[in-house]
């Protein structure tokens, strides 16, 4: 079942004999709902502190500089006045095509920290204040630049000096929600990441997962916190919750529904592992995507 909300498709001003879009903004509050966009965006905030941004099932409070990188076509995103009383935000947008770096230039090893980047990105990423001081003075001068030449240059720069920072990054929405297919550099994480990928609406058993990885379940259990930074249970939720958030707004089947079609078993724990991890009810979350999403 669809549901009767679309999110906007924004229309950006790029022209494709531009290398990208850029927009310096001083505003007193954030007005524009939830869309997504076939450019990958930059957006930097300043003295916006209360502001909640969201990026596809990801909803946080931010403080008062926040600088996120979204490389998809298709992930929802934006950013909300909620408990935000300054008058003198900044904001600089910057959206460049997916085919800014054509598809051999990118595989270049000069350019192995930016790929890197963008793979991450696919998710949406936010990055920490180290970097965020680290370039400001760079998007500043992008801001006011006017030989276009330079510009594309000190873009490229930017992008650079970001993705020194790729390890200290902090990745938004799950993979699932968007829709982001399994990739990894061990062939036995990529063949679990997809077993729990086609799986994950029924019971998902560690030893079927030890065997499928040709270890015990005591020495897999290792093996995969080390290789993901996660605890197998913790991925096989995150994975689940991401499904259960991409129906909450895609659909309007009732949260009772979702629990199990997302293979949780048991309603009030589906409740309950929902609010601790996205801070908001399963109820509130589509609430909080519904009430901004408009037919355009």
């Amino acid at each position: 079942m669809k549901s009767e909300y679309s999110v906007i498709k924004e229309i950006t001003p790029l022209s494709r004999r531009d290398c990208f879009y850029i927009v310096d903004r001083h505003k007193t509050e954030f007005t524009y709902p939830i869309h997504s966009h076939e450019e990958f965006e930059l957006n930097f905030v300043a003295n916006a502190s209360g502001v909640k941004r969201i990026v596809g099932d990801s909803i946080e409070i931010i403080g008062e500089y926040d600088l996120v990188l979204i490389a998809s076509d298709s992930l929802e995103h934006a950013w909300e006045q909620h408990q935000c009383v300054s008058k003198d935000i900044r904001e600089i947008t910057i959206q460049f095509s997916s085919d800014l770096f054509f598809p051999n230039y990118i595989e270049k090893n000069q350019f192995n920290s930016i790929r890197k980047m963008f793979e991450l990105a696919q998710k949406g990423i936010s990055f920490p204040i180290e970097a965020i001081m680290k370039i400001y003075h760079l998007l500043d001068k992008l801001a006011n630049e006017q030989n276009g030449f330079y510009s594309v240059v000190n873009f490229l720069s930017i992008l650079y000096e970001l993705s020194l920072f790729c390890d200290d990054t902090k990745t938004l929405s799950s993979s699932s929600f968007a829709k982001v297919g399994v990739h990894s550099d061990s062939r036995r994480i990529y063949k679990i990441k997809k077993y729990i990928n086609d799986n994950y609406k029924d019971e998902i058993r560690l030893p079927v997962l030890a065997d499928l990885a040709g270890m015990t379940p005591t020495a897999f259990s290792r093996f995969f916190k080390l290789r993901t930074g996660k605890l197998l249970s913790d991925y096989i939720i995150d994975i689940r919750l991401g499904y259960a958030s991409r129906l909450l707004i895609d659909s309007k089947m009732s949260v009772s529904e979702i629990c199990f079609e997302s293979g949780f078993n048991n309603l009030s724990n589906f409740n309950r592992i929902f609010k601790k991890k996205k801070n908001c009810s399963p109820k509130q979350f589509r609430e909080n995507y519904s009430k901004k999403k408009l037919v355009v």
